[in-house]
């Protein structure tokens, strides 16, 4: 560290609500398991794989959000964006409370993917903003580490929520749609003054801490340019590393929401009642969110994260082939465990 400033600076987190906001996003985007314990389907009169259709619809609509979003938000300012979006997908999420057949949850679910798909790509985008790259990474995994939460969180709000079933003439499902978007949307009400667009323009730092941030950027970003142009977008396109990020991506992402999205109901088949099977959720998340922090800490300590990658990916295979290869429920949930710390990896 070459002076007290530069410490000082690298150690201010810019804004703790960021995680926050990561961990209700997830929440709301996957809390649609522990709805499905709490008869979801035989409501809403859900048949096939038309439950199925409901999870996989939001995720063209958040891809397609993602790109126009992070513009929107270099254009407009991340406070006022990030609070925009949030506020929006509250709603959606309330909304989802209120459905009474297939195609209501198919267009809830449709809202949700456009306005979550912002906050991911953008909270990177946000963090680039404030560190160097080779500092990017933990920073990342404190804020994503919130997903991993929010299975844990999740799994315990469902429990309890559980018992308000037939309150207002409303399932417990419904109840964990509205209560869950609320909280989503009270939250969002405090981020547009919560939330440090800039170094140049927080108000936590001092002046020479401004100017320290902006120097140290400027070091390593170097010529890098910070404004859009469409060269930029023909360059992404026809550099091949950027294909090969992407199956890499989609080979990790798709494990991460199928876990998310249908642990509940993997547990439930152990044996385990509705309501057991929703606290024991909690465990797996936990333990994900421990190994994501742990080793993005040391994978920026060595600069080297693919190391680290390939041996969380090697223990998400043993908890995958865990819960495929073995009939007896202690080994199962074990692969859980095992599973949701792999998936993890993705974070870091």
């Amino acid at each position: 560290m070459s002076n007290p400033t530069e410490k000082s600076v690298i150690n201010t987190p810019p804004e703790t609500l960021v995680s926050e906001t990561v961990e209700l996003c997830f929440l709301d985007r996957t809390n649609i398991g522990n709805a499905r314990l709490d008869n979801l389907e035989k409501d809403l009169h859900l048949h096939g794989i038309q439950y199925n259709d409901c999870l996989a619809i939001l995720f063209p609509f958040y891809i397609a959000a993602e790109i126009p979003s992070n513009m929107m938000m270099k254009r407009i300012r991340p406070s006022i964006w990030l609070t925009f979006i949030m506020v929006c997908w509250s709603a959606s999420m309330i909304g989802q409370g209120f459905v009474k057949n297939y195609s209501g949850l198919m267009a809830t679910r449709v809202f949700l993917g456009v306005f979550e798909g912002g906050l991911f790509p953008g909270v990177n985008y946000y963090i680039t903003q404030w560190y160097c790259r080779h500092e990017c990474g933990f920073r990342m995994a404190l804020f994503f580490s919130a997903a991993t939460l929010a299975g844990a969180f999740g799994g315990i709000l469902a429990r309890g929520i559980a018992e308000m079933s037939g309150v207002g003439g409303k399932s417990a499902w419904a109840w964990i749609f509205i209560l869950e978007g609320l909280l989503s949307i009270l939250v969002s009400f405090t981020a547009y003054w919560a939330i440090y667009d800039y170094p140049a323009t927080a108000r936590f730092l001092t002046s020479k801490e401004r100017e320290e941030v902006q120097r140290r950027l400027t070091v390593d970003h170097g010529h890098l340019s910070n404004d859009f142009n469409i060269k930029y977008v023909w360059q992404a396109i026809k550099d091949w590393k950027i294909y090969i990020h992407m199956l890499i991506c989609m080979a990790g992402f798709c494990p991460i929401y199928s876990f998310a999205l249908f642990l509940p109901t993997i547990i439930k088949a152990m044996g385990y009642t509705a309501n057991n099977a929703q606290l024991m959720s909690v465990p797996p998340y936990v333990f994900a969110c421990i190994f994501t922090i742990g080793a993005s800490y040391f994978a920026d300590r060595v600069r080297q994260r693919g190391v680290f990658l390939m041996g969380f990916q090697l223990i998400a295979i043993l908890g995958f082939a865990l819960l495929a290869g073995s009939g007896k429920p202690h080994i199962q949930y074990t692969g859980t465990v095992f599973a949701a710390i792999g998936n993890a990896s993705q974070f870091n």
